[in-house]
This record gives structure tokens, sequence and C-alpha cells, in this order.
């Protein structure tokens, strides 16, 4: 049986904000709207939902960072207000982008800094650091200075100081913003890994491959609300879309490509110009039915047609809503 080792309940986040030049206004806002959820142990957790939906401060409001407004929330036993001096050093957070290094000190002293933080002994660290450099493969550049770094080897720099004290739970704030593909890639097997050696991590992404990729559950969270909590196949479930066809479709325009799919009454999820054509992806219940009127048109010629399940993104996008 899976234990909670995180439990929200019923929590809310407001800001005030000031407006206006002479005479200011105060207002309300809400960022967080009531959510609830729980998150079990050793579980990989994702939180997925646009800019401004709330993401961030649930997590400030996890890792203690921030106080909610109303709620309770439980984390590893404690209460993150009031034990927070308790439940830190069994936690750590990572943020995305290049933050939270010191880019004038090399890798080796980074980790040196925030071990003494965490009050790791010396004699601990002299073995500890090289294992951790070694483990997200920055071996090699110990002793350079953070400032000489990619941004993939500075957020894997990132990783290794957010497990320094051997944490609980790891909360991942868009961790692979910015990274190139290889190292997007590379950070995602370095998370899996850190996983199955048991640690729980929570992770606000905008890539939904990635959350796809990696969590066992996703909840899509929009201005401040919760919609919906599901493994990552039962969420595609929700588009009431059974299958995706793919195609190029060779000869025709945007434009004219657009007409003729609205006298039909289909909408399509994506369209991209290519050199000779469109590249069309349309989610729809009755594939069948779709390709022998794609075949049937004199307009354009099909080709490179497959037909799919809905992925993560059609299930995002169906559920938040939006073009």
């Amino acid at each position: 049986m899976s234990r909670k080792i995180i439990e929200v309940q019923n929590v809310k986040r407001f800001y005030n904000i000031k407006s206006g030049f002479w005479k200011k206004a105060i207002k309300n806002v809400e960022a967080v709207k009531g959510i609830s959820f729980h998150v079990n142990k050793g579980e990989i957790f994702g939180l997925l939902g646009p800019n401004g939906a709330g993401k961030t401060t649930t997590i400030k409001m996890l890792t203690t960072m921030l106080i909610p407004s109303s709620g309770q929330m439980n984390i590893l036993g404690l209460d993150p207000v009031s034990q927070h001096k308790e439940l830190r050093p069994r936690i750590n957070f990572i943020l995305g982008g290049e933050r939270n290094l010191y880019w004038r000190l090399s890798a080796y002293d980074n980790l040196a800094y925030f071990a003494d933080l965490y009050k790791i002994p010396r004699t601990v660290q002299q073995t500890k650091i090289p294992e951790l450099l070694k483990l997200v493969d920055l071996e090699e550049a110990a002793h350079r200075k953070v400032e000489t770094f990619s941004k993939g080897m500075k957020q894997r720099l990132q990783i290794a100081r957010g497990i320094l004290n051997n944490p609980e739970i790891l909360f991942l704030d868009e961790p692979s913003i910015g990274l190139d593909p290889i190292s997007a890639r590379n950070l995602r097997e370095l998370i899996k890994s850190l996983n199955a050696q048991g640690t729980t991590i929570v992770l606000t992404t905008h890539y939904m491959f990635e959350a796809d990729e990696l969590c066992d559950r996703i909840a899509f969270i929009n201005h401040g609300e919760i919609i919906a909590i599901d493994t990552p196949g039962n969420l595609k479930q929700h588009t009431n879309r059974q299958s995706v066809v793919e195609c190029n479709l060779v000869g025709c325009n945007e434009g004219d490509l657009r007409t003729l799919l609205n006298e039909i009454n289909i909408a399509p999820n994506e369209l991209h110009p290519l050199q000779n054509g469109m590249k069309v992806r349309i989610a729809t219940e009755d594939p069948q039915k779709l390709v022998s009127w794609l075949y049937s048109a004199v307009q354009f010629t099909v080709a490179d047609l497959s037909i799919t399940k809905p992925s993560l993104e059609d299930a995002y996008v169906a559920m938040i809503g939006g073009k």
C-alpha cells in the first residue's frame, strides 16, 4: 500500500498587489484557490499548467518559502509552517534556469559551500562531493568556474546541489527549461536514476513529453485550481478522441485547407506549412472516415499518413482550453 508523504488539503494563497500612480489601490489576487492532492512515497508527481496557473506558488509553499493563506499541508508528517526547521533538512528544491549557483566559484567549491550550510562534516564532504560530481557527469569539470559551464552543465550541478543532503523529497521547478535536446535527455535519465534510488520527486514542467515519460501521476492546474489528477495514460483518455490522424498534404495552402476542413466541420489540432503543402494533425473519433475523405479530395495529395493515439498534450489542451 502506498504511503502518502505529501498531503495538501484546501490550500489557498492570496497576494495583495498595489496599483495606481498617485492613489494606490490594493487588489487581492488569489493565486491558488483551494487545491487538494497527495503524493505517494517513491513516485514522480507532475504539476502541469500554463504560466500563472499557480505551479510555482504551490512549490514554494511545499518547500517552506511561502506560507499558505489558508488550508493544511503535511509533508513527511510535518507542518511546513510551524515545523519548517525540522522539514528543511529532509527536502530540497531546484529551480529552472541558472539560479542558485555561484558562477565565480568552481563546481567543487559550490558544493562545498552548500554542504557547509547543511552542516555536512568536511571529512564526509571529501568523499561525497566527488561522488556527486561523478553522478552528474561533471567529474572532469570539478575545478572549473561555473561561469564557463553550458546550461546543461549548470543544471546538472544544480541537481548535485539538490541531493547533497540526501533529500527524501526533491522538488524540481521546470528543471529542463532552456536545455538542448541532449542535455534535457541526460537530465531526464538522471531524474529517473534518483527516483529509482528511492527519492520522491515533485516536478513542474511545460514539456508534455517530459511529463509523460517521467511522471507516475500528473495534476493539471489552471487559474489556481486543480482540474484533473491521474496517470498519464488515463489522462489521455479524457480527450474523448480515440485517434489522431497525421499526414502531409501536398499541393495545398493553409487558407484553402482551413476552408475545406471547415466545410466538413473539422478543426485541426495543428497545421504547419511545408515547402510544397501542409503538415496536418487532427484528433477524431472516426479516423477511417477522415482518412477516406482525405484520399478522395482532389485539391491535394496525401503523403506519410499515420493514425496514432492522443498524446498528453492533446489531453492538456482539451482540459485547459485555448488555441
